[in-house]
Parts: C-alpha cells; structure tokens; sequence
C-alpha cells in the first residue's frame, strides 16, 4: 500500500509530460497553419495564372 501511494505523489515526470504536450500543440499549429497558408498561396497562383492568359 505504501508503494502505491509513493507512486501517486511522485510527480518527476510531470514536466517532461507537460513540455511534451506543449510540443505536440505547437507541431499541430505550425501543419494547420501550413496547409491553410499553402492553400491559399496555391490558390493566388492560380489567380494569377488566370490574369496572365
């Protein structure tokens, strides 16, 4: 029993989890905001294309 409640207030790895998430929302945003900038930089191209004919 004494163990058990050892493991539950030992909380050494709790940051390292917390820089992980942290990181993970990070990378989330940055390939959101990729694919919504490529899109719309895919589409100006086009528009402009079009203009050129």
């Amino acid at each position: 029993m004494t163990l058990l409640i050892r493991l539950f207030r030992d909380d050494s790895g709790a940051t390292a989890i917390e820089y992980g998430l942290i990181a993970s929302l990070v990378a989330v945003g940055i390939i959101g905001g990729a694919g919504l900038l490529g899109t719309n930089l895919n589409l100006t191209f086009q528009n402009l294309a079009a203009n050129m004919k």
